[in-house]
């Protein structure tokens, strides 16, 4: 930790000069993701982390360009290290102001944007005001956003929340449409740079409120954006509730003439279909007649008020009550190759179909060239199909939009578990007999959908006209891939965050070559499976598979526990440590998709499994090993530090109470030889369950919360530290939730001489444990629980892989592991660095270079990166496969070699 203080000159001078780099440290705190600026800028959110002991508490933040220019910043601290010092701040920044691509964060005071958010508090509404728009959140009823204001004329009215479901899946049922219920709004910000809104409540008619949800609504200073991050969570019964729309409301006044109000649709890239309601070209006659050129067309087509009516050819003028109106249009994205757009007149009359086309950008528009109106749009829209935009009633006084994150027009939303467990009638043939076949852990009751859920992304913008084309089109590119400030990878590197176990990619050697194209080989080999294989839907987006079928050409997408992948072996943080490492926009956009799935859809917010995730399976949901090595914070917090987002952050909170349900949900429940508890809560695993724990209760201490989690983590290490043969000393351990405590359970009997040796479990050092506790071990040096867990943890890592005498020599006895041993070659390579062995550092590399894949055996070097091409009658579509991969070993490979290369990368022999 000194060195990396070293790296830093911290000076305070009554609030001036601070944070002065040193040589070979990358300036630059925030850089563009992409690379540039945006062609809009909406405002901006990052992370940025701080050496320990570098930065006080009550530190203020300004922030500078490339040039020194001063630019308007809000700052707020999202963690602190043990010492009290900033370990992590977020920063925002204003919309409508040009911010280049290398930003540094001084102390300082910070300037002030030239229109600052206001809110305003009001026992029945919030008030807020970026300086270009206005709008009134309410703080009861079913309308959430009341309006929104430009210039004083109202935009939008009446938003709020609508679902439709039915008790059956079938077409021809009767439906149930519910709206939003406001049961609480909280301002978490308040500006002066950006303002954040939280509403809460339920779905409900009149008999019934359902699918709680959380809305949170970001604003920025000078902007004309309202963000809104929509999630909510199934809480009904999947065998007789079924979700046939889920979507977003609200209205549009339509003031302008009918042939001065436009619908706009982006499709694929930059394509647009752009019309107004009353059409005047192509028309028999010429509305330009008695005009030069084509004013009349050419402002339509542009999107710009047309001339006066009396101008027009008055063969056309006198008649623009017979040509339709188009009110009501829609686009909808039911696959993720295949959009269509359609339009009528109103309801009542037929549809007629405009054009089709591949993959949608989700977003629209429809107002007036003079009265204003909104832009739309909602993010993974094609990936999160099926999806759909609505436009109703433009040919009246108000527009009704919906933007729909489930359409209406696909089949029900069907969440029921997809099979009626074949036979398995006894307890043995649920659990082994599904496992020996499709490695699946079947029992009835657990494959249950309710309490899980789902977050999206809408984008809104208040305009005063039609925007241009040109200008919608990049509306549209920023809804499909934001614009983000980040900050640099040899920043945070420098500030020695997340571990000491990644490094910035290194190509000095061949061998170093090697891994490194390997890495980047396999992250972009599941970037296009992830496309050829159509991993795409409401509730898959962002996951992978799990397991290949050779033999069908397919990933095993029916064969139980080999389907989804559910962050088995910690995908995510495979992405997560990859992003770090290259600061790559595409890894980052995988690993986010990632982040927000395995967060809210393979984990259980509410009901019975709540704080849990699942296991992989043919549905997310399906598996009955209930756990929280899958809903683990692990997996959540580099995401929320590097974004400040709140909704992640909530995802960690809902995981600090999750011990309780241990012994109500026993992940050892199925294996026959479990002790009696005894005077303890529940039994948990050093590994698979309380370094999850960890996890959480860290990010929680981190965070400035609730210290009570602080003291549980701690008195968890000094158990550790205490135990008679460290991370050996049994298979489970009994724990107690009041405090944390853990003792050892004669499960089997003690590992010792006398006692027949138990196993040692290949998976638990799998889930986020080796990289937590690189954390763990970082901030409580001088503590007097870190000894003792340091030793504990050190001996695990080294033992793992040792060799039978050494094992006997240090715990009298010989235990049964040695699957996973390439995965295991980083603990090898910890324990090498922080001992200086440089005997483990070649033991490390030796089992790094063990090929864990099936089909090859040998130096992993040898294995070809490379694909083959499948087509024809093969296959549906054609694909480009490498038989040999698995995501299991894949995410540990990434995650072996990424931390082998940063703690012995000097130590690699060839």
């Amino acid at each position: 930790m000194a060195s990396t203080l070293m790296k830093y000159v911290t000076t305070v001078l009554l609030g001036a000069v601070a944070l002065m780099p040193l040589t070979g440290l990358l300036c630059a705190d925030a850089v563009w993701m992409d690379g540039s600026a945006p062609a809009i800028n909406i405002g901006a959110t990052w992370g940025v982390p701080w050496p320990a002991g570098s930065t006080p508490k009550d530190a203020a933040f300004a922030l500078r360009d490339s040039s020194g220019k001063s630019i308007p910043v809000q700052t707020w601290t999202t963690a602190w290290w043990p010492d009290g010092s900033i370990k992590w701040t977020a920063h925002a920044v204003p919309a409508g102001i040009a911010i280049d691509n290398n930003l540094k964060v001084v102390h300082g005071a910070p300037a002030v944007p030239e229109k600052s958010i206001t809110v305003r508090e009001t026992a029945a509404n919030v008030e807020i005001d970026t300086g270009v728009m206005r709008c009134f959140v309410e703080k009861s009823g079913r309308v959430l956003i009341s309006k929104i204001t430009r210039a004083g004329n109202p935009v939008l009215s009446n938003g709020r929340l609508v679902a439709i479901s039915s008790k059956t899946p079938e077409l021809g049922g009767a439906a149930d449409i519910f709206q939003s219920r406001i049961t609480g709004v909280t301002i978490e910000q308040r500006g002066p740079v950006r303002a954040t809104v939280k509403i809460e409540g339920y779905h409900a008619d009149a008999n019934r409120e359902w699918l709680p949800f959380t809305l949170r609504l970001y604003f920025y200073a000078g902007g004309e954006t309202l963000r809104i991050m929509h999630s909510f969570v199934f809480d009904g019964d999947a065998e007789k509730d079924f979700i046939r729309g889920l979507g977003v409301r609200f209205e549009v006044p339509m003031t302008d003439l009918m042939h001065d109000r436009h619908v706009r649709y982006v499709g694929e890239g930059r394509g647009l279909w752009a019309e107004a309601i009353r059409g005047l070209t192509g028309l028999r006659r010429d509305p330009d007649a008695k005009n030069k050129g084509n004013p009349v067309k050419d402002a339509q087509i542009a999107g710009l008020a047309c001339p006066p009516v009396e101008t027009f050819n008055p063969q056309v003028s006198e008649r623009l009550q017979y040509i339709p109106a188009w009110g009501d249009s829609t686009l909808s994205q039911l696959s993720a190759n295949g959009f269509t757009i359609r339009k009528r007149t109103k309801a009542g009359h037929g549809w007629i179909d405009v054009d089709q086309g591949g993959r949608a950008s989700g977003v629209g528009y429809i107002g007036g060239a003079k009265g204003g109106g909104i832009v739309f749009g909602l993010r993974d829209f094609w990936q999160r199909h099926p999806s759909q935009l609505d436009i109703r009633n433009a040919h009246t006084d108000a527009a009704e939009v919906t933007i729909w994150l489930y359409s209406p027009e696909a089949p029900a939303m069907d969440l029921r578990f997809y099979h009626d467990g074949m036979g398995m009638d006894t307890f043995e043939k649920q659990y082994k007999g599904g496992l020996e076949i499709t490695y699946e852990d079947y029992e009835p009751g657990f494959g249950d959908a309710h309490g899980i859920a789902r977050t999206s992304e809408i984008y809104l913008w208040a305009l005063a006209a039609t925007p241009s084309r040109d200008a919608i089109v990049d509306m549209a590119a920023l809804v499909r891939d934001p614009a983000r400030l980040v900050c640099p990878p040899a920043r945070i590197l420098a500030a020695n965050v997340f571990g000491n176990v990644w490094s910035l990619p290194d190509r000095s050697t061949p061998g170093k070559s090697a891994i490194e194209d390997r890495l980047k080989w396999q992250v972009d080999y599941y970037k296009n499976q992830i496309d050829q294989r159509h991993w795409y839907g409401f509730w898959n987006y962002g996951d992978v598979m799990h397991s290949y079928d050779r033999d069908r050409h397919v990933w095993k997408y029916d064969i139980g526990g080999n389907a989804w992948d559910n962050s088995e072996l910690s995908t995510d943080l495979w992405l997560w440590y990859y992003y770090l490492r290259t600061g790559r926009a595409d890894v980052f956009r995988l690993a986010e998709a990632m982040t927000r799935h395995t967060g809210e859809v393979d984990t259980y917010h509410l009901g019975r499994f709540a704080g849990l995730g699942t296991r992989h399976n043919v549905q997310h949901w399906g598996c009955s090993a209930k756990q929280v090595r899958i809903s683990t914070a692990a997996y959540r917090r580099i995401y929320y530090y590097l974004t400040a987002d709140e909704r992640v952050g909530d995802l960690m909170r809902e995981l600090l109470d999750v011990d309780k349900k241990f012994n109500d949900v026993d992940p050892a429940r199925k294996l026959g030889d479990a002790s009696p508890l005894g005077d303890y809560d529940a039994r948990v695993s050093f590994g698979i369950d309380w370094a999850n724990l960890a996890a959480a209760w860290l990010t929680e201490w981190e965070r400035g919360g609730d210290m009570k989690y602080r003291d549980k983590l701690l008195r968890g290490m000094r158990d550790w530290g205490n135990m008679p043969l460290g991370f050996f000393t049994s298979d489970r351990y009994g724990y107690r939730i009041a405090d944390g405590s853990i003792e050892p359970l004669s499960l089997r009997g003690k590992l010792t001489a006398e006692n027949k040796p138990i196993s040692v479990s290949h998976l638990d050092s799998m889930f986020g444990a080796v990289e937590i506790f690189s954390e763990l071990i970082q901030l409580t040096e001088g503590r007097p629980e870190y000894e003792g867990f340091k030793k504990a943890w050190l001996q695990y890592c080294v033992l793992y892989s040792a060799p039978k005498e050494e094992r006997i020599a240090a715990l009298g006895v010989n235990f049964k592991n040695g699957a996973l041993v390439q995965a295991h070659s980083r603990l090898l390579a910890y324990a090498a660095k922080m001992s200086g062995d440089n005997k483990l550092a070649a033991r490390a590399w030796e089992k790094f270079a063990v090929t864990d894949y099936p089909g090859y055996s040998g130096d992993w070097a040898k294995v070809v990166l490379a694909t083959e091409r499948i087509k024809g009658p093969t296959i549906l579509n054609p694909v480009d496969e490498a038989k040999w991969v698995g995501t299991n070993l894949s995410a540990q490979w990434g995650l072996s070699a990424i931390q082998c290369l940063a703690l012995v990368g000097d130590k690699m022999e060839k």
